[in-house]
């Protein structure tokens, strides 16, 4: 089996890889910093900072298969990134509180011996309850919002706040496995057949 590298720090996207591969991976954390990009629209963003994390971990590995991922929530054509505290947090839940918002993924396979990549996105839409105030409070208080993009997490406690959604759910965690399985597939990886 080629060896397979995670460019990720992200618990939920490792715990994703491993439900959908069921065997060992690789993590390298890429260095690549993700600064919002002038003139990019969220999904080139998302694609371009997939690229760069991809291509910062290829140099720090000779072969195997790297995957590498961003994630962002848009809600109005806005990009929420990730509360830098928790006042940020209550502000970031107002505001996509009764809004229709997306998670947007970028994602990139690449061979790190041959260079050869592929980048493509994932969109899903997200239907959000309208959020009382002292509901934002309580769940700012769980500490589940640090590190979440839009300051929620659809499989925590976050899952009171979704009345529904439209595409991949595991996208909205953070990973888009069906978009990584078909990806994988065009490098040789058939995901079922990892577990023969």
């Amino acid at each position: 089996m080629r060896r397979i590298i995670l460019a990720s720090a992200s618990e939920r996207r490792k715990e994703l890889l491993r439900q959908l591969i069921g065997t060992e991976f690789s993590i390298h954390i890429s260095s690549y910093k993700e600064d919002i990009v002038e003139g990019l629209s969220p999904v080139e963003l998302v694609m371009h900072h997939s690229v760069e994390k991809a291509v910062d971990v290829s140099h720090n590995c000779s072969d195997g298969i790297i995957i590498a991922a961003d994630t962002v929530i848009v809600c109005k054509n806005e990009i929420l990134g990730k509360p830098v505290d928790d006042y940020h947090a209550r502000a970031m839940l107002r505001r996509i509180s009764g809004q229709r918002i997306q998670a947007v993924s970028g994602l990139t396979v690449m061979n790190a011996s041959g260079g050869e990549k592929m980048t493509e996105s994932e969109l899903t839409h997200v239907w959000m309850r309208e959020i009382p105030e002292r509901l934002i409070n309580d769940y700012v208080s769980t500490g589940e919002t640090q590190g979440k993009a839009g300051a929620f997490a659809i499989q925590g406690k976050g899952a009171i706040f979704v009345e529904r959604i439209e595409g991949d759910f595991f996208n909205v965690v953070g990973l888009p496995l069906f978009r990584l399985s078909l990806m994988l597939e065009q490098f040789g990886i058939n995901i079922l057949s990892l577990y023969k």
